[in-house]
């Protein structure tokens, strides 16, 4: 290829869309990497620290889509507070003046103000997609804006986004010239909308195809939707509570019976049993998210029993055993499953335990992916899993109370872990939970080689343990630790391993200032970052027995960042 001109090898470049891939590709030589310089249109970003907008610009300057990651992942969990940083407005301002074609922003754990979405709005012409995931800082006002300016807005997606709703009208600013939106999500909006432009809206984009309501959308309002939509693939229902009487759920039966496209549902916010069954003649799903479905489970299970075709489903553990059997036994193509617990939302007391995943793991030989809240597990169970789904590419087990063990024979669960990562040789993302020792870390060090991302909590008991792991996961690059018995003497052993990471965090364990300190002296390309509920200062922090709050480390090519706040101390 190397006498191939550039315009070809151009050409071949552009049907590679993976971003680790292209990035391979930079290296093969100085004229690669300057096509591929010039010919990268989409950039993943997985840490906005870890580079600044100024360097993209000049390493990339056409780039039309951007996705972008702020907070460490453990913000989902409240272990970092809330001013920590991660703001977007310094990257919208530097890419308005050098990128005048991009189209698309996707942020995850981002603080986006009302005025950062107010210049996107406003410096993007072309400005097709933004989706926020679990960010903060903005209000209705700023969506307002980008449903005024954004003329040929494709994707407006919100997910489980913090937003104060200052503006219930805020659908009202789409103008009446919006025809091209094809996904429109604001499930996650707590206030009021317009129905009437809501409705409008949705008669005027004939491509639509996923619409996601919040709870304030009546049923009379789904009913209207679903007749002028029938194409939608992708429904999240608005509010359920009333319950419907004989001529709405005649209304609602034939809407639903039209929308033969349908293969998304969520939503159901305190669905009433009669409108379930409704629900259930969408014979073709294939996704089912019943994750905020406060119902009774025995209606849980006869509307899980009537999609045969599902590939993905979350629902409440209260669900049961016996609601698992069911999928168990009528989802044989089922690829995900996640079960949330269901104390969250008063439903009750969880009421899955180990036999209820073993038998999806039995019944769905598809099944690569779990994320399983239950109060009870056994080796034996997951020996049974790991032999049941040996395609497992995400597993992620919370036992709710810490450090329980094996609860027939009282061993730690190290035996069942072990065989899951050594019987799952894809398993590219691994979070435990429940009594483990070193052991544990021994297999997943030994096993694990394609595992890039791992959980860690109450687990373990020397350095030795956080060893294993840093020597043997060759892949790994994600590395989230809190309440484990890891000090310096594992923080410093495979220093060069973080190098080749995106970030690793420790909370609570035993890692003190001195080995942050000298961390931060063997790897300069690292920030190191210390986040302490009290003040740290030089002082204070040089006693050998100062152990830190939580510790974040991640690559950077920029250096220390500016807009820390004085909670957190780059060493």
């Amino acid at each position: 290829m190397a006498s191939f001109p550039d315009e070809i090898v151009e050409h071949i470049f552009s049907f590679i869309s993976g971003h680790r891939d292209r990035n391979s590709l930079s290296l093969v030589c100085k004229s690669w990497f300057r096509i591929e310089r010039w010919s990268r249109e989409r950039v993943f970003i997985g840490n906005c620290y870890s580079i600044s907008p100024e360097r993209l610009i000049s390493r990339f300057p056409r780039i039309k889509s951007l996705t972008l990651k702020g907070k460490p992942h453990f913000a989902d969990f409240n272990l970092v507070p809330y001013d920590w940083g991660g703001q977007v407005y310094p990257w919208i301002e530097a890419m308005a003046k050098s990128y005048p074609c991009l189209e698309e922003i996707r942020l995850k754990r981002m603080v986006v103000s009302d005025e950062s979405l107010e210049l996107l709005s406003r410096s993007f012409p072309n400005f097709k997609s933004l989706v926020l995931i679990s960010c903060d800082g903005f209000t209705t006002e700023g969506i307002a804006a980008v449903a005024a300016h954004c003329r040929h807005l494709r994707e407006l997606d919100l997910q489980e986004n913090d937003i104060e709703d200052h503006r219930g009208n805020w659908l009202n600013c789409f103008p009446d010239s919006c025809t091209s939106l094809v996904r429109l999500n604001f499930a996650c909006l707590k206030g009021e909308v317009n129905v009437g432009a809501l409705e409008r809206l949705v008669v005027r984009c004939p491509n639509l195809r996923s619409l996601q309501l919040n709870r304030s959308v009546p049923l009379e309002v789904l009913y209207r939707i679903l007749l002028r939509a029938p194409h939608l693939e992708d429904l999240g229902t608005g509010g359920n509570s009333q319950e419907p009487h004989s001529v709405r759920s005649a209304n609602l039966a034939s809407a639903f019976l039209k929308c033969k496209s349908l293969r998304s549902l969520s939503g159901f916010w305190e669905a009433s049993p009669p409108y379930l069954q409704l629900v259930s003649l969408c014979a073709n799903l294939t996704s089912l998210n019943l994750s905020y479905a406060a119902i009774p489970s025995n209606e849980l299970i006869k509307l899980v029993g009537r999609c045969p075709q599902l590939q993905r489903l979350w629902v409440l553990d209260h669900i049961g055993d016996n609601g698992l059997q069911v999928v168990a036994s009528t989802c044989k193509d089922l690829r995900e499953l996640r079960v949330f617990p269901s104390y969250l939302y008063g439903v009750g007391h969880a009421a899955v335990t180990e036999e209820g995943l073993v038998a999806v793991s039995k019944g769905c030989p598809a099944l690569d992916s779990v994320l399983y809240f239950c109060h009870q597990m056994t080796n034996a169970a997951l020996i049974a899993i790991a032999n049941n789904c040996p395609r497992f590419i995400r597993f992620r087990l919370c036992i709710i109370e810490p450090k329980k063990p094996d609860y027939i024979t009282m061993e730690p669960l190290d035996e069942g872990f072990g065989a899951i990562v050594q019987s799952c040789k894809n398993l590219r993302r691994l979070s435990l939970s429940g009594l483990l020792t070193d052991q544990v870390f021994l297999y997943i060090g030994t096993y694990a080689e394609h595992l890039e991302m791992l959980s860690i909590a109450f687990a373990g008991d020397s350095d030795e343990g956080m060893q294993y792991v840093l020597k043997g996961c060759k892949n790994l690059k994600k590395l989230e630790i809190r309440d484990c018995p890891f000090g310096d003497r594992a923080l410093l052993a495979e220093v060069e391993k973080y190098e080749t990471m995106r970030s690793l965090w420790m909370s609570t364990c035993n890692v003190t200032y001195p080995g942050c300190k000298l961390l931060a002296e063997k790897v300069p390309s690292l920030n190191v970052e210390i986040i302490n509920d009290r003040d740290l200062t030089e002082e204070s922090s040089s006693d050998d027995d100062q152990q830190v709050d939580k510790l974040y480390i991640y690559r950077t090519l920029v250096g220390p960042r500016k807009d820390a706040p004085d909670f957190v101390w780059t060493v």
